[in-house]
């Protein structure tokens, strides 16, 4: 009975003696859980932001003024957060509007905003009609359920306000009523609101001489039409019709305006995927030779428990309970390194690399957390077993002597 009590504390005891080698075991280990976690969730993030971008976008066809699309101002401010604004006047939104195969139509207005005191820098104003609107509305729902009045503003929620502040736009008083749940996308830096308060925000900016609108009234303008077609008629063929028969106008199907996007982001999985195949290579490399070197360097202390009465499969069992005590903690400091690195700084990252980023939700994060803790022990338990079966082969009368 006391054999077997003192084999079975041994890889505690063996694990606290030596802390060198159980330190370079952990931190092994916890590189490959932190790989694992910390590149997994930036694909995951790339790929719902990419699809919260698509979403929000909501239509199946944008149509902007032609001088805009011919320097992608657009895109700079629907899928990159640039502030700017562009507009065409009320008469061609209405011919648009006419056209065989257009459904659902939605006017939009974007106007860049002077500094306000919820950012350092300006924003993205973007109003919008709630009678026909399909793409604002349901996400704006989510957070506040009420109808948005004349002067009351919903932010994103990267912006440094609270429900019930007011924020002051070119003079006018704004009110805000709901801040948005985050997208991972541009809109978080955006300020929305109903098309009554952006058309009196554009009148400010004009009667203050903070914008000029050269030859459009704000009071008859848009700035791009949202469009969903009609049953029986394709994105393509409806856009090829605009473009054709109509000047002074653009349209773009939303799904080419993320496919950019969607290739960066299939380049940038590519490059983290095989970043974690090298890493985990050589991390697995050096796990194997580490428990070989721990092996050879222990070969008398487990000839010694084969004397005083320790199994074969005792021994291989005490190297596999200190790889899983080893690999449990390491797997563990690595996935809580990754959630440090990636979860505070998602914000940071999304502007790095200039593509929407939205962390999964916590159910997601969790059960990524496991896998990655899952997968760094198993890989070091694997490590473990090869040594385990040399340790089960060892001769002990050879080891005393001094033979290798």
């Amino acid at each position: 009975m006391m054999k077997t009590h003192i084999t079975e504390s041994l890889p505690f005891r063996n694990i606290a003696g030596k802390p060198a080698r159980t330190a370079a075991l952990v931190l092994m280990t916890a590189l490959l859980s932190l790989t694992v976690f910390a590149g997994t969730m930036v694909m995951i993030s790339l790929k719902t932001g990419l699809n919260s971008l698509g979403s929000r976008l909501g239509a199946d066809l944008m149509v902007v003024p032609a001088e805009t699309a011919k320097d992608l101002n657009y895109e700079d401010i629907v899928l990159h957060g640039s502030t700017g604004e562009f507009y065409m006047d009320v008469s061609q939104a209405a011919e648009v509007m006419e056209r065989d195969g257009v459904g659902q139509v939605s006017a939009q207005f974007f106007l860049a905003s002077a500094n306000s005191s919820c950012c350092s820098v300006p924003v993205q104003l973007i109003g919008f009609d709630p009678e026909t609107d399909f793409t604002v509305t349901p996400w704006i729902k989510r957070s506040y359920s009420k109808e948005l009045k004349d002067m009351d503003i919903v932010i994103g929620s990267s912006l440094n306000a609270l429900v019930g502040d007011t924020l002051t736009f070119y003079g006018c008083e704004c009110h805000v009523a709901a801040k948005l749940e985050n997208t991972g996308t541009s809109f978080d830096t955006a300020v929305f609101t109903n098309e009554n308060t952006i058309k009196r925000l554009m009148d400010s900016a004009n009667e203050l001489k903070m914008k000029d609108f050269g030859d459009i009234d704000p009071e008859k303008a848009v700035s791009c039409l949202l469009i969903n077609v009609s049953d029986g008629y394709t994105a393509q063929k409806v856009r090829l019709d605009i473009n054709v028969n109509l000047s002074g106008v653009k349209a773009v199907q939303t799904k080419d305006l993320i496919a950019g996007m969607s290739e960066s982001i299939g380049s940038v999985a590519d490059i983290v995927g095989g970043l974690m195949a090298i890493v985990w290579t050589l991390g697995l490399i050096i796990l194997l030779l580490a428990y070989n070197m721990s092996i050879n360097g222990r070969k008398k202390e487990f000839a010694v428990l084969r004397i005083v009465g320790a199994s074969r499969k005792r021994l291989a069992a005490i190297v596999m309970q200190e790889a899983l005590l080893t690999g449990i903690l390491g797997a563990v400091t690595g996935t809580m390194v990754g959630m440090l690195v990636i979860m505070p700084f998602s914000t940071m990252i999304e502007n790095k690399l200039g593509l929407p980023f939205l962390l999964p939700d916590i159910g997601k994060t969790a059960m990524l957390a496991a896998l990655s803790i899952a997968a760094a022990v198993i890989s070091g338990s694997f490590s473990a077993a090869v040594s385990a079966f040399r340790i089960s082969r060892i001769d002990t009368a050879l080891i005393l002597r001094g033979d290798d």
